[in-house]
Protein backbone atom coordinates (compact mmCIF):
# COMPACT_ATOMS: atom_id res chain seq x y z
CA UNK A 1 0.00 0.00 0.00
CA UNK A 2 1.36 3.40 -0.95
CA UNK A 3 1.86 6.08 1.72
CA UNK A 4 -1.01 8.20 0.38
CA UNK A 5 -3.30 5.17 0.47
CA UNK A 6 -2.32 4.56 4.09
CA UNK A 7 -3.13 8.17 4.99
CA UNK A 8 -6.50 7.94 3.25
CA UNK A 9 -7.31 4.67 5.00
CA UNK A 10 -6.40 6.17 8.38
CA UNK A 11 -8.49 9.28 7.66
CA UNK A 12 -11.49 7.14 6.73
CA UNK A 13 -11.10 5.08 9.88
CA UNK A 14 -10.89 8.15 12.10
CA UNK A 15 -13.86 9.76 10.44
CA UNK A 16 -15.91 6.61 10.87
CA UNK A 17 -14.89 5.99 14.47
CA UNK A 18 -15.49 9.56 15.62
CA UNK A 19 -12.22 9.29 17.49
CA UNK A 20 -11.35 12.96 17.54
CA UNK A 21 -12.52 14.16 20.95
CA UNK A 22 -16.16 14.25 20.02
CA UNK A 23 -15.61 16.68 17.16
CA UNK A 24 -16.72 14.15 14.55
CA UNK A 25 -19.92 12.09 14.30
CA UNK A 26 -19.80 8.65 15.87
CA UNK A 27 -20.74 5.77 13.65
CA UNK A 28 -21.74 2.71 15.66
CA UNK A 29 -20.20 -0.63 14.83
CA UNK A 30 -17.45 0.89 12.71
CA UNK A 31 -14.42 -0.31 14.64
CA UNK A 32 -11.77 -1.83 12.41
CA UNK A 33 -11.69 -5.57 13.05
CA UNK A 34 -7.93 -5.56 12.66
CA UNK A 35 -7.62 -3.25 15.67
CA UNK A 36 -9.34 -5.70 18.04
CA UNK A 37 -7.25 -7.67 20.52
CA UNK A 38 -7.45 -11.43 20.19
CA UNK A 39 -6.44 -13.89 22.94
CA UNK A 40 -3.59 -15.13 20.76
CA UNK A 41 -2.12 -11.63 20.64
CA UNK A 42 -1.72 -11.58 24.42
CA UNK A 43 1.24 -13.95 24.41
CA UNK A 44 4.06 -11.66 25.51
CA UNK A 45 7.73 -12.37 24.79
CA UNK A 46 10.16 -12.67 27.66
CA UNK A 47 10.81 -9.43 29.51
CA UNK A 48 14.13 -7.95 28.31
CA UNK A 49 17.02 -7.65 30.71
CA UNK A 50 18.91 -4.37 30.86
CA UNK A 51 22.61 -4.62 29.96
CA UNK A 52 24.89 -5.08 32.95
CA UNK A 53 26.11 -1.73 34.26
CA UNK A 54 23.58 0.29 32.30
CA UNK A 55 22.43 3.45 34.06
CA UNK A 56 18.95 4.88 33.54
CA UNK A 57 20.48 7.64 31.42
CA UNK A 58 22.30 5.24 29.09
CA UNK A 59 19.42 2.77 28.98
CA UNK A 60 17.06 5.57 27.94
CA UNK A 61 18.79 5.66 24.53
CA UNK A 62 18.96 1.86 24.11
CA UNK A 63 16.28 1.42 21.45
CA UNK A 64 16.76 -2.33 21.28
CA UNK A 65 15.82 -2.61 24.95
CA UNK A 66 12.80 -0.33 24.64
CA UNK A 67 11.62 -2.08 21.48
CA UNK A 68 11.60 -5.26 23.54
CA UNK A 69 9.63 -3.45 26.25
CA UNK A 70 7.17 -2.24 23.60
CA UNK A 71 6.67 -5.86 22.54
CA UNK A 72 5.07 -6.43 25.94
CA UNK A 73 2.15 -4.23 24.82
CA UNK A 74 -0.56 -4.44 22.17
CA UNK A 75 -0.95 -0.82 21.03
CA UNK A 76 -3.11 0.44 18.18
CA UNK A 77 -1.48 1.30 14.88
CA UNK A 78 -4.53 3.28 13.73
CA UNK A 79 -2.69 6.40 14.85
CA UNK A 80 0.58 7.48 16.41
CA UNK A 81 -0.61 7.53 19.99
CA UNK A 82 0.82 10.51 21.87
CA UNK A 83 -1.98 10.84 24.42
CA UNK A 84 -0.74 8.33 26.99
CA UNK A 85 -1.79 10.36 30.02
CA UNK A 86 -5.50 9.44 29.86
CA UNK A 87 -4.79 6.00 31.23
CA UNK A 88 -1.92 3.56 30.87
CA UNK A 89 -2.36 0.54 28.64
CA UNK A 90 -2.07 -2.80 30.37
CA UNK A 91 0.75 -4.98 29.14
CA UNK A 92 -0.17 -8.22 27.41
CA UNK A 93 0.68 -10.19 30.55
CA UNK A 94 -1.43 -7.94 32.79
CA UNK A 95 -4.34 -8.01 30.34
CA UNK A 96 -4.17 -11.81 30.16
CA UNK A 97 -4.11 -12.01 33.95
CA UNK A 98 -7.04 -9.60 34.18
CA UNK A 99 -9.09 -11.69 31.77
CA UNK A 100 -8.26 -14.82 33.73
CA UNK A 101 -9.18 -13.16 37.03
CA UNK A 102 -12.41 -11.88 35.52
CA UNK A 103 -13.39 -15.39 34.40
CA UNK A 104 -12.50 -16.82 37.81
CA UNK A 105 -14.55 -14.19 39.67
CA UNK A 106 -17.48 -14.68 37.30
CA UNK A 107 -17.39 -18.45 37.84
CA UNK A 108 -17.01 -18.23 41.62
CA UNK A 109 -19.66 -15.54 41.99
CA UNK A 110 -20.73 -14.88 45.61
CA UNK A 111 -18.86 -17.94 46.88
CA UNK A 112 -15.60 -16.39 45.74
CA UNK A 113 -16.59 -12.80 46.57
CA UNK A 114 -17.58 -13.54 50.16
CA UNK A 115 -15.14 -16.29 51.07
CA UNK A 116 -11.85 -15.86 49.21
CA UNK A 117 -11.81 -12.31 47.86
CA UNK A 118 -11.40 -10.39 51.17
CA UNK A 119 -8.03 -12.01 51.93
CA UNK A 120 -6.79 -11.64 48.35
CA UNK A 121 -7.94 -8.03 48.28
CA UNK A 122 -5.95 -7.40 51.47
CA UNK A 123 -2.89 -9.02 49.88
CA UNK A 124 -3.18 -6.59 46.96
CA UNK A 125 -3.50 -3.68 49.39
CA UNK A 126 -0.34 -4.72 51.28
CA UNK A 127 1.58 -5.16 48.06
CA UNK A 128 0.50 -1.72 46.89
CA UNK A 129 1.41 -0.12 50.21
CA UNK A 130 4.91 -1.59 49.91
CA UNK A 131 5.29 -0.10 46.43
CA UNK A 132 4.07 3.27 47.72
CA UNK A 133 6.47 3.12 50.67
CA UNK A 134 3.75 3.38 53.32
CA UNK A 135 2.00 1.18 55.90
CA UNK A 136 -0.88 -0.90 54.58
CA UNK A 137 -3.26 0.70 57.09
CA UNK A 138 -2.48 4.12 55.58
CA UNK A 139 -4.14 3.37 52.23
CA UNK A 140 -7.57 2.41 51.01
CA UNK A 141 -8.43 1.58 47.41
CA UNK A 142 -10.65 3.79 45.26
CA UNK A 143 -11.75 3.69 41.63
CA UNK A 144 -9.17 6.30 40.64
CA UNK A 145 -7.43 9.49 41.74
CA UNK A 146 -10.53 11.63 41.17
CA UNK A 147 -12.54 9.68 43.71
CA UNK A 148 -9.56 9.62 46.09
CA UNK A 149 -9.10 13.38 45.98
CA UNK A 150 -12.79 14.14 46.28
CA UNK A 151 -12.83 12.00 49.43
CA UNK A 152 -9.93 14.00 50.87
CA UNK A 153 -11.07 17.49 49.85
CA UNK A 154 -14.75 17.11 50.65
CA UNK A 155 -14.04 15.20 53.84
CA UNK A 156 -11.35 17.51 55.26
CA UNK A 157 -12.72 18.50 58.65
CA UNK A 158 -10.33 21.17 59.93
CA UNK A 159 -12.13 24.10 58.31
CA UNK A 160 -14.40 26.71 59.84
CA UNK A 161 -16.32 29.54 58.23
CA UNK A 162 -13.95 32.33 57.22
CA UNK A 163 -10.93 30.09 56.67
CA UNK A 164 -9.30 30.02 53.22
CA UNK A 165 -8.41 27.19 50.85
CA UNK A 166 -6.17 27.45 47.79
CA UNK A 167 -5.91 25.89 44.33
CA UNK A 168 -4.00 26.79 41.15
CA UNK A 169 -4.82 26.88 37.43
CA UNK A 170 -2.69 23.77 36.88
CA UNK A 171 -4.91 21.63 39.13
CA UNK A 172 -7.28 19.04 37.71
CA UNK A 173 -10.73 20.29 36.71
CA UNK A 174 -12.74 18.03 39.04
CA UNK A 175 -10.49 18.91 41.96
CA UNK A 176 -10.96 22.62 41.28
CA UNK A 177 -14.72 22.05 41.29
CA UNK A 178 -14.49 20.26 44.63
CA UNK A 179 -12.32 23.00 46.14
CA UNK A 180 -14.86 25.61 45.03
CA UNK A 181 -17.64 23.52 46.55
CA UNK A 182 -16.02 24.01 49.98
CA UNK A 183 -17.29 27.59 49.94
CA UNK A 184 -20.84 26.34 49.78
CA UNK A 185 -20.23 23.43 52.16
CA UNK A 186 -17.90 24.97 54.74
CA UNK A 187 -18.32 28.71 54.25
CA UNK A 188 -14.64 29.18 53.40
CA UNK A 189 -12.91 31.68 51.15
CA UNK A 190 -11.64 29.97 47.99
CA UNK A 191 -8.39 31.44 46.63
CA UNK A 192 -7.19 30.74 43.07
CA UNK A 193 -3.67 31.45 41.80
CA UNK A 194 -1.99 30.90 38.45
CA UNK A 195 1.46 29.59 37.73
CA UNK A 196 4.01 31.79 35.96
CA UNK A 197 4.61 31.05 32.31
CA UNK A 198 7.29 30.27 31.41
CA UNK A 199 7.69 28.65 34.79
CA UNK A 200 10.78 28.18 36.93
CA UNK A 201 11.38 26.44 40.25
CA UNK A 202 11.83 29.64 42.24
CA UNK A 203 8.92 31.45 40.58
CA UNK A 204 6.53 28.57 41.25
CA UNK A 205 7.51 28.32 44.92
CA UNK A 206 7.25 32.10 45.23
CA UNK A 207 3.67 32.04 43.89
CA UNK A 208 2.58 29.73 46.69
CA UNK A 209 4.56 31.60 49.35
CA UNK A 210 2.96 34.88 48.28
CA UNK A 211 -0.50 33.32 48.59
CA UNK A 212 0.31 31.98 52.05
CA UNK A 213 1.52 35.39 53.15
CA UNK A 214 -1.50 37.20 51.68
CA UNK A 215 -4.07 34.92 53.31
CA UNK A 216 -3.37 34.50 57.03
CA UNK A 217 -6.40 32.23 57.47
CA UNK A 218 -5.27 29.82 54.77
CA UNK A 219 -5.78 26.28 56.11
CA UNK A 220 -5.67 23.97 53.11
CA UNK A 221 -3.77 23.89 49.79
CA UNK A 222 -4.31 21.56 46.86
CA UNK A 223 -1.00 20.64 45.20
CA UNK A 224 -0.83 18.76 41.92
CA UNK A 225 2.40 16.79 41.73
CA UNK A 226 2.42 16.51 37.92
CA UNK A 227 -0.31 18.48 36.25
CA UNK A 228 -2.28 17.12 33.32
CA UNK A 229 -2.10 20.33 31.27
CA UNK A 230 1.59 21.12 30.69
CA UNK A 231 3.18 18.37 32.78
CA UNK A 232 5.07 20.62 35.18
CA UNK A 233 6.41 18.74 38.21
CA UNK A 234 5.48 20.86 41.20
CA UNK A 235 8.08 21.14 44.01
CA UNK A 236 5.55 19.50 46.33
CA UNK A 237 7.87 18.61 49.21
CA UNK A 238 9.32 22.14 49.31
CA UNK A 239 5.90 23.80 49.28
CA UNK A 240 4.47 21.29 51.77
CA UNK A 241 7.26 22.03 54.27
CA UNK A 242 6.65 25.77 53.97
CA UNK A 243 2.93 25.20 54.46
CA UNK A 244 3.46 23.00 57.53
CA UNK A 245 5.56 25.73 59.14
CA UNK A 246 2.49 27.98 58.86
CA UNK A 247 0.05 25.36 60.16
CA UNK A 248 -1.40 24.74 56.69
CA UNK A 249 -2.29 21.25 55.44
CA UNK A 250 -1.80 20.12 51.86
CA UNK A 251 -3.67 17.55 49.82
CA UNK A 252 -1.52 16.19 47.00
CA UNK A 253 -2.77 14.91 43.66
CA UNK A 254 -0.14 12.47 42.42
CA UNK A 255 -2.26 10.86 39.72
CA UNK A 256 0.53 11.53 37.20
CA UNK A 257 3.44 11.34 39.62
CA UNK A 258 3.52 7.91 41.18
CA UNK A 259 4.62 5.32 38.64
CA UNK A 260 6.15 7.86 36.28
CA UNK A 261 8.65 9.54 38.61
CA UNK A 262 11.24 7.82 40.76
CA UNK A 263 9.55 8.57 44.08
CA UNK A 264 7.43 7.14 46.84
CA UNK A 265 4.67 8.74 48.88
CA UNK A 266 6.76 9.84 51.93
CA UNK A 267 8.93 11.88 49.54
CA UNK A 268 5.99 14.27 49.07
CA UNK A 269 6.05 15.34 52.74
CA UNK A 270 2.24 15.34 52.76
CA UNK A 271 -0.28 13.68 55.06
CA UNK A 272 -3.07 13.38 52.48
CA UNK A 273 -2.49 12.04 48.94
CA UNK A 274 -4.72 10.89 46.07
CA UNK A 275 -3.14 8.20 43.89
CA UNK A 276 -3.87 6.70 40.48
CA UNK A 277 -2.77 3.15 39.67
CA UNK A 278 -4.22 2.76 36.17
CA UNK A 279 -2.12 5.50 34.56
CA UNK A 280 1.64 4.97 34.90
CA UNK A 281 1.51 1.59 36.64
CA UNK A 282 -0.66 0.06 33.93
CA UNK A 283 -3.22 -1.65 36.15
CA UNK A 284 -6.74 -2.25 34.83
CA UNK A 285 -8.80 0.92 34.52
CA UNK A 286 -10.65 1.78 37.73
CA UNK A 287 -7.93 1.42 40.37
CA UNK A 288 -6.67 4.20 42.64
CA UNK A 289 -5.95 4.80 46.31
CA UNK A 290 -6.20 7.28 49.16
CA UNK A 291 -3.23 7.77 51.47
CA UNK A 292 -3.77 9.24 54.93
CA UNK A 293 -0.82 9.32 57.28
CA UNK A 294 -1.17 7.46 60.55
CA UNK A 295 -2.69 9.74 63.17
CA UNK A 296 -4.53 11.90 60.62
CA UNK A 297 -7.50 9.69 59.69
CA UNK A 298 -9.90 11.54 62.00
CA UNK A 299 -9.19 14.78 60.11
CA UNK A 300 -11.05 13.26 57.14
CA UNK A 301 -14.75 12.68 57.70
CA UNK A 302 -15.98 9.08 57.51
CA UNK A 303 -18.06 8.14 54.51
CA UNK A 304 -21.81 8.71 54.83
CA UNK A 305 -23.08 6.61 57.72
CA UNK A 306 -19.74 4.94 58.45
CA UNK A 307 -18.47 4.95 62.03
CA UNK A 308 -15.79 7.45 63.01
CA UNK A 309 -12.43 6.19 64.21
CA UNK A 310 -8.92 5.44 62.97
CA UNK A 311 -9.82 2.81 60.36
CA UNK A 312 -9.04 4.34 56.97
CA UNK A 313 -11.44 1.96 55.25
CA UNK A 314 -14.37 3.92 56.73
CA UNK A 315 -13.39 6.95 54.58
CA UNK A 316 -14.25 5.27 51.27
CA UNK A 317 -17.23 3.14 50.34
CA UNK A 318 -17.46 2.18 46.68
CA UNK A 319 -19.97 -0.66 46.94
CA UNK A 320 -19.36 -3.80 44.88
CA UNK A 321 -15.90 -3.56 43.35
CA UNK A 322 -14.45 -4.68 40.06
CA UNK A 323 -12.84 -7.63 41.83
CA UNK A 324 -10.60 -8.65 38.93
CA UNK A 325 -9.06 -5.18 38.52
CA UNK A 326 -7.66 -5.24 42.05
CA UNK A 327 -6.57 -8.87 41.77
CA UNK A 328 -4.45 -7.98 38.72
CA UNK A 329 -2.79 -5.03 40.43
CA UNK A 330 0.15 -7.12 41.78
CA UNK A 331 0.86 -8.33 38.24
CA UNK A 332 1.06 -4.72 37.05
CA UNK A 333 3.36 -3.86 39.95
CA UNK A 334 5.58 -6.81 39.02
CA UNK A 335 6.15 -5.47 35.50
CA UNK A 336 6.62 -1.94 36.84
CA UNK A 337 9.36 -3.24 39.16
CA UNK A 338 10.95 -5.38 36.43
CA UNK A 339 11.40 -2.36 34.15
CA UNK A 340 12.34 -0.08 37.06
CA UNK A 341 10.77 3.28 37.75
CA UNK A 342 14.09 5.11 37.38
CA UNK A 343 14.49 3.54 33.92
CA UNK A 344 10.90 4.44 32.97
CA UNK A 345 11.40 8.03 34.07
CA UNK A 346 14.66 8.36 32.15
CA UNK A 347 13.16 6.95 28.95
CA UNK A 348 10.06 9.14 29.15
CA UNK A 349 12.22 12.20 29.81
CA UNK A 350 14.40 11.32 26.84
CA UNK A 351 11.39 11.07 24.51
CA UNK A 352 9.89 14.25 25.97
CA UNK A 353 13.13 16.18 25.52
CA UNK A 354 13.48 14.90 21.96
CA UNK A 355 10.26 16.57 20.86
CA UNK A 356 10.40 19.58 23.20
CA UNK A 357 13.88 20.65 22.14
CA UNK A 358 13.03 20.04 18.50
CA UNK A 359 9.82 22.04 18.77
CA UNK A 360 11.65 24.99 20.32
CA UNK A 361 13.44 25.39 16.99
CA UNK A 362 10.22 25.61 14.97
CA UNK A 363 9.19 29.17 14.18
CA UNK A 364 5.67 29.94 15.30
CA UNK A 365 5.51 27.28 18.02
CA UNK A 366 5.34 28.04 21.74
CA UNK A 367 6.44 25.17 23.97
CA UNK A 368 5.00 24.99 27.49
CA UNK A 369 7.83 23.16 29.20
CA UNK A 370 10.85 23.85 31.37
CA UNK A 371 14.44 22.83 30.75
CA UNK A 372 14.82 22.31 34.51
CA UNK A 373 14.81 18.54 35.05
CA UNK A 374 13.26 19.06 38.49
CA UNK A 375 10.13 20.38 36.81
CA UNK A 376 10.00 17.94 33.88
CA UNK A 377 7.81 14.89 33.33
CA UNK A 378 6.69 12.79 30.37
CA UNK A 379 3.90 15.31 29.77
CA UNK A 380 4.50 18.61 28.00
CA UNK A 381 2.44 20.90 25.81
CA UNK A 382 2.62 23.40 22.99
CA UNK A 383 0.49 25.85 21.06
CA UNK A 384 0.96 27.89 17.94
CA UNK A 385 1.90 31.45 18.85
CA UNK A 386 -1.17 33.54 19.49
CA UNK A 387 -3.49 30.53 19.17
CA UNK A 388 -4.81 30.29 22.73
CA UNK A 389 -8.52 29.70 22.20
CA UNK A 390 -10.15 26.32 22.70
CA UNK A 391 -11.23 26.22 19.06
CA UNK A 392 -7.62 26.86 17.99
CA UNK A 393 -6.20 23.86 19.81
CA UNK A 394 -9.14 21.58 19.09
CA UNK A 395 -8.82 22.38 15.41
CA UNK A 396 -5.11 21.70 15.43
CA UNK A 397 -5.43 18.34 17.20
CA UNK A 398 -8.01 17.34 14.60
CA UNK A 399 -5.65 18.42 11.83
CA UNK A 400 -2.77 16.46 13.34
CA UNK A 401 -4.92 13.33 13.51
CA UNK A 402 -6.61 13.53 10.12
CA UNK A 403 -3.68 14.77 8.06
CA UNK A 404 -0.74 13.26 9.90
CA UNK A 405 -2.15 10.33 11.87
CA UNK A 406 -0.91 11.74 15.20
CA UNK A 407 -3.25 11.65 18.18
CA UNK A 408 -2.77 14.37 20.83
CA UNK A 409 -5.28 16.14 23.05
CA UNK A 410 -6.17 19.80 23.75
CA UNK A 411 -6.12 20.96 27.37
CA UNK A 412 -7.94 24.00 28.71
CA UNK A 413 -7.83 25.79 32.04
CA UNK A 414 -4.46 27.54 32.08
CA UNK A 415 -4.78 31.28 32.62
CA UNK A 416 -2.52 31.75 29.58
CA UNK A 417 -4.93 29.83 27.37
CA UNK A 418 -5.54 26.47 25.76
CA UNK A 419 -2.68 24.16 24.75
CA UNK A 420 -2.04 20.79 23.12
CA UNK A 421 -0.72 18.04 25.39
CA UNK A 422 1.82 15.53 24.11
CA UNK A 423 2.54 12.41 26.15
CA UNK A 424 4.72 9.50 25.00
CA UNK A 425 4.59 6.11 26.67
CA UNK A 426 7.35 3.64 27.44
CA UNK A 427 6.35 1.78 24.26
CA UNK A 428 6.67 4.91 22.06
CA UNK A 429 9.50 4.64 19.48
CA UNK A 430 11.70 7.57 18.52
CA UNK A 431 10.16 7.51 15.03
CA UNK A 432 6.81 8.61 16.48
CA UNK A 433 8.44 11.62 18.10
CA UNK A 434 10.15 12.50 14.84
CA UNK A 435 6.84 12.20 13.00
CA UNK A 436 5.31 14.68 15.43
CA UNK A 437 8.10 17.18 14.82
CA UNK A 438 7.71 16.84 11.05
CA UNK A 439 3.97 17.45 11.39
CA UNK A 440 4.54 20.46 13.63
CA UNK A 441 6.87 21.93 11.03
CA UNK A 442 4.14 21.70 8.43
CA UNK A 443 1.27 23.08 10.50
CA UNK A 444 3.44 25.95 11.82
CA UNK A 445 4.53 26.85 8.29
CA UNK A 446 0.92 26.84 7.11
Amino acid sequence: MKNNDKVDARRRHLLCSGALLGTLPLASGSADAASQTSPASLAAPAMPVAPVGATPATLARDNAYWNAVAAQYDITDDVILLDNAYWGSMSKSVLADYQQQLAMVNRGNAWYGRVRFPAEFETARKRTADALGVHHDEIVFTRGATEALQVLIAGYQRLTAGDSVLYADIDYDNMITTMRWLKQRRGVNVVAISMPEPFSYDAVVAAYVAAMDQHPRLKLILLTHVNHRNGMVLPVAHIARLARERGIDVIVDTAHGFGQLDMRIPDLQADFVGINLHKWIGAPVGVGAVYIKRGRVRDIAPYLGEPDGDDISTRVHTGTLNFAAYLSLPKALDLHAAIGVANKQARLQYLRNRWVEGARQIKGVTVLASSDTRLSSAISAFRLKGKTRTEDTTGLTTQLALQHGIFTVPRNGLVSGSCIRVTPGIFTPESHIDALLAAMQKVAAA
